[in-house]
């Protein structure tokens, strides 16, 4: 009888095919990428592997790493929230108008930061669940809800402040954003609790399902409507926690702030590996997804790039992140 066994040539093709399929399944595909890119550009780029670079890097991936979370939420649940910069710019003047001390009344009061601040997480939390609403109750397309919503919130923040800056914000407030020690351990206490809500409780499980399918998740006894408004919610929610931390940096409160990191949100999380399609998403991949990008935003800074360069860069660099995300389907449905 003639062998079973594949010949030398042909397992010699099959290896390097399993071994990609592995890559691409891998939590880690990434941060290897991460190194790789590290490694190839960072020798020829100015500056690079200095400690103030890596603090200027850890500074500006925080708070696209809070609006990334809320987005990944809202991407397994198999939708998606374009008015999370919108968001950002209406909870930064509303929490700027707060703590001003000629618009916000408190005189410099004790209380002022923390007003603000519960300003800002509700303006976020009442926009991503009106979000929410429309997608779960109306049956409307997230697409079309989320960018009527970025239009109409932005344009309402602009009129607000009819295009001003709001300056004169406390200096504890500013300390926020400014001091990345403070930002890097409220940012890991939020990662921490998407981490535990998505593995270790029934919502998490609820939000996979309704990705996965939503018709077969309500059959089965799963509250749809009420996971898609409160995945909604968590996306304005943790917007708003990231306009804290982007307003505190500035030192203004603007309602064009983050007018320009929609792109970098919404790549980093398919860059991570979020299934665009829903049912799939880790906090982990999408930590190494923001890691991935604003490493491709620092080196081509440094190296004093055009904008518009960059944004051809992370256009292909997405639209490869989308092609990736197709193989890893079907290489989970065709296992090795």
């Amino acid at each position: 009888m003639p062998s079973s066994r594949p010949s030398k040539e042909t397992a010699g093709l099959i290896l390097p095919g399993v071994l990609f399929r592995r890559a691409l399944g891998s939590d880690y595909f990434v941060l290897g990428l991460c190194v790789i890119y590290a490694l190839a550009v960072g020798p020829f780029t100015p500056g690079f592997f200095t400690p103030e670079n890596a603090a200027n890097l850890l500074s500006t991936a925080l708070p696209l790493l809070l609006v990334a979370l809320g987005q990944m939420i809202v991407l397994i649940t198999g939708g998606i929230d374009l008015s999370v910069t919108s968001i950002i710019g209406l909870c930064s003047v509303t929490g700027a108008m707060v703590m001003n001390p000629e618009s916000g009344g408190l005189g410099g009061d004790m209380l002022t930061v923390p007003a603000g601040c519960i300003a800002m997480l509700l303006v976020g939390m009442l926009v991503g669940t009106a979000n929410g609403f429309a997608v779960a109750r109306c049956r409307m397309p997230p697409f079309i809800v989320t960018l009527a919503t970025m239009m109409g919130v932005g344009g309402f923040a602009v009129w607000l402040t009819q295009s001003k800056a709001i300056n004169q914000l406390p200096p504890a407030f500013n300390a926020l954003g400014g001091h990345t020690g403070i930002a890097l351990a409220i940012t890991a206490l939020a990662a921490g609790c998407v981490q535990v809500m998505l593995n270790r409780s029934v919502f998490g499980r609820w939000l996979y399902a309704t990705g996965h399918n939503p018709r077969t998740a309500h059959i089965s006894g799963v509250p749809v409507g009420g996971v898609l408004i409160a995945a909604y919610a968590c996306s304005g929610m943790l917007a708003a926690l990231a306009s804290v931390f982007y307003t505190g940096q500035a030192e203004t409160g603007s309602p064009v702030l983050g007018q320009r990191i929609l792109l970098d949100v919404i790549g980093a999380v398919v860059i991570g590996g979020t299934s665009l399609s829903g049912g799939r998403g880790k906090v982990l991949w999408t930590i190494f997804g923001v890691l991935f990008l604003k490493l491709i935003d620092n080196t081509l800074n440094l190296l004093s790039l055009s904008i518009f360069t960059l944004t051809i860069v992370k256009g292909a660099v997405i639209l490869l992140a989308a092609v990736l995300d197709a193989w890893r389907i079907r290489v989970a449905g065709h296992p090795a």
